[in-house]
């Protein structure tokens, strides 16, 4: 999916937390953390019943070098994916959290 496509998109008013999702995604891949946490931080507002969004959300914030935060998210993406019985998205956010708590010690 090309980024400048949707973000005409949000441009022209067409703003959803799917939009802001898969543009955070995208800016990961391109290693643009700070939009990519602003993207994503969005989208959770939006519907903070995403998995997926809240494991993106952890990893660029600890990809831009935020790992305190990325703590708090992936320990609040846990909590909504085991609500969800998204048994997948925990397992990947505990590794990811286990991996930020251990470099925190």
């Amino acid at each position: 999916m090309d980024s400048n496509a949707l973000e005409n998109m949000l441009e022209q008013g067409q703003d959803n937390a799917l939009l802001r999702y898969t543009l955070g995604t995208l800016c990961l891949k391109k290693k643009r953390y700070d939009d990519a946490v602003l993207h994503l931080e969005q989208a959770l507002k939006m519907n903070p019943r995403h998995s997926a969004s809240w494991k993106a959300f952890g990893k660029a914030l600890s990809q831009a070098e935020r790992p305190d935060e990325a703590i708090t998210a992936y320990r609040e993406g846990i909590s909504v994916a085991q609500s969800l019985g998204d048994i997948q998205a925990v397992k990947e956010m505990e590794v990811f959290l286990r991996r930020l708590e251990a470099n925190q010690s």
